[in-house]
This record gives structure tokens, sequence and C-alpha cells, in this order.
């Protein structure tokens, strides 16, 4: 073989195992149970929203008496342990023995949601042993609006294993994906009164800085039409004056003096004949 050929070779089986490299690397996602083209817009967009969760990992650890010790170790939409391939989404290991056992798979979804919480379903995990009539076991992982939190408060709630069929294990787990849009509309007063304020400070700002700069002025008569606002003011003073007045107008004084217009004349009747003749 020639040292082109060769090369070309070599190039070729690089470039092979880079791309199964890149594969086995990347993680697995959710797979909504059904054929991909049955999966409806709601789900593939519930999905998009839990997305922000999906590299964080969350942990709970039961412990009841000396039989049960186990911690619960749950990804949204991810392998907990992806070197495993076992496209495990919640895993349930034993603290005693080390045992693990898959409570729910991500390549078995559910999801739904209603208006403040995401319900996330993982089916097809390992199988029970003399519970349920050993089906498979499955996740139920509600989560509630927080808003603010990206996420907290992950706890196991129960698991349900009296039954003949349809067992399951419930978690909870508070964040903000599952919260509703804000409404962020503005009404049409809020957006007439944006607009009055707003002339109003283009008004004052800019009548200011022409009267600063362009004519001259200081002092208060910087302000833009200082003397129609100054006449202005005293108008509303006088009507102010007028219309809350508590003491009429026209009210006489309650005392007046006695003024010369007041006296009469000085009368001619004299008391002359009361003296003696």
């Amino acid at each position: 073989m020639s040292q082109p050929c060769h090369t070309s070779a070599l190039l070729l089986v690089f470039m092979a195992l880079a791309v199964v490299g890149a594969e086995q690397s990347e993680e697995r996602s959710c797979d909504v149970i059904g054929d991909e083209s049955s999966e409806s817009q709601m789900e593939r967009a519930l999905l998009k929203k839990l997305e922000p969760l999906s590299h964080m990992r969350f942990n709970v650890t039961v412990e009841k008496g000396k039989t049960e010790n186990y911690i619960y170790h749950f990804r949204v939409c991810r392998e907990v342990n992806s070197t495993s391939h076992d496209f495990g989404g919640l895993v349930q290991t034993d603290r005693q023995n080390g045992k693990t056992t898959v409570i729910g798979r991500i390549n078995e979804t559910q999801v739904f949601n209603g208006s403040d919480w995401i319900m996330l379903i993982y089916k097809g995990g390992d199988s029970y042993g003399r519970h349920c009539s050993g089906e498979k076991r499955r996740a139920v992982i509600m989560i509630s609006c927080k808003r603010g939190v990206t996420a907290s408060s992950f706890s196991i709630i129960s698991e349900e294993r009296e039954k003949e069929q349809e067992c399951f294990y419930l978690f909870e787990m508070d964040s903000s994906v599952a919260c509703p849009a804000e409404n962020s509309h503005l009404s049409v007063g809020s957006i007439l009164l944006i607009t009055f304020v707003s002339l109003i400070a283009v008004y004052i700002i800019g009548g200011f800085l022409y009267q600063r700069l362009i004519v001259g002025a200081k002092g208060m008569e910087q302000i833009p039409h200082f003397a129609f606002w100054q006449d202005l003011g005293n108008l509303v003073a006088d009507g102010c004056d007028f219309v809350c007045r508590s003491k009429p107008r026209n009210t006489p004084a309650a005392y007046r003096g006695v003024g010369d217009d007041q006296l009469g004349e000085e009368s001619e009747e004299r008391d002359d004949h009361l003296l003696p003749m």
C-alpha cells in the first residue's frame, strides 16, 4: 500500500472513532412513549420548557428502620448514569448493599401539565419482585410552580406498592419552569400615563436647556414659559380663594363707629323758656 493510501485510511479510522465517541458522550434525552410522529406539540413544548433543569442532579435519602435505607437519584430528561446506557432517569440505591434499581426510564416518558404544575412520568423501570404482580416500576414527579427558584425541595411523597397493578413512586419538587408566563401587557391607562409623563419630562428638560444655553436665562427664568406658569399660579390661587372662602365677601362688620355723617343737625329748639323771667 502506498504512503498516501495508508494516510487516508488512518484518517478515516480516526474520524470514525471520533464520531462514535461523540455519539457515546452525548447524553440522551426524554423520549415520549409512542412514535416520534405521534408526539403532540404540547409534549414537545413541555420537554423544551424542562430543558433548563436537565443539567441538574437531585438526590433524596429515605430511611425506614433498619430494613430500608435508600438514596434516590433523579435527573430531568437525562440519564443518571450515562456510562451504563440504561436510560435510568430515576434510580434507587440501597445504602446497605449498594444495589441499584431503576425506578423509571427516560425512553418511556409521559408529560402533561396544568395551570401551575408539570407532571413528568418515567415508566419502564425494573420489575417488582413479589409486589404489584411483578410489573415494571414507574416514577411520577410532580413539579410545582415556585417563582424565583430554578429547582428545589426534591422529595419523595410515597410509594404505592400494595395494589395488584399500576403501582408507582411519587416525588415532588418546586421550580419556576412550571409557572405560567406573566402577563406583561400594559393597560390603555398605563400607556397614556407613561406617554403623558414622558412628554412632561421632555418639555421641562428641553425647555430648561433652551432657556439656559440659547436664551442665557438664570435662576427661575430658566423654567420654560416661566411668566405663563407664574400667571397661571396666581389665577389658580385667586380661584381657590374665591371658591374656598368661608366668609361672604359682602358681610358687614360686627361694629362700626359713629361718623359725623350720622349726626343730625343741631335742633333749634331751646330750653330758654325754662329760665325765670
